[in-house]
């Protein structure tokens, strides 16, 4: 019962540390054990992020699907994540 989910970033993308802070925060608050995390440097792991379809930062990957091409508010990345969250204890 653990989502992943990847921020797609690239070196001097100042949305991208907003995204990867708002990240760290809501993991934390859902709980860190529950959401495995982790930041992509698209420049290092370019064919990775074609092949999802990631063609901008930041972008959001949960469970290896493109959520959100740009960065979403705190609301809509907590939405996304609680639904997936109770999806996974069905």
């Amino acid at each position: 019962m653990v989502i992943k989910v990847e921020v797609f970033s690239s070196p001097g993308c100042g949305k991208c540390g907003h995204a990867k802070e708002v990240l760290r925060k809501l993991a934390d608050e859902l709980g860190g054990r529950q959401i495995n995390w982790r930041e992509v440097n698209i420049l290092e792991e370019l064919d990775y992020a074609v092949a999802l379809g990631v063609l901008s930062t930041p972008s959001i990957v949960i469970n290896d699907e493109l959520v959100f091409s740009s960065l979403p508010s705190a609301k809509k990345l907590r939405n996304e994540l609680v639904a997936r969250l109770e999806q996974e204890s069905e």
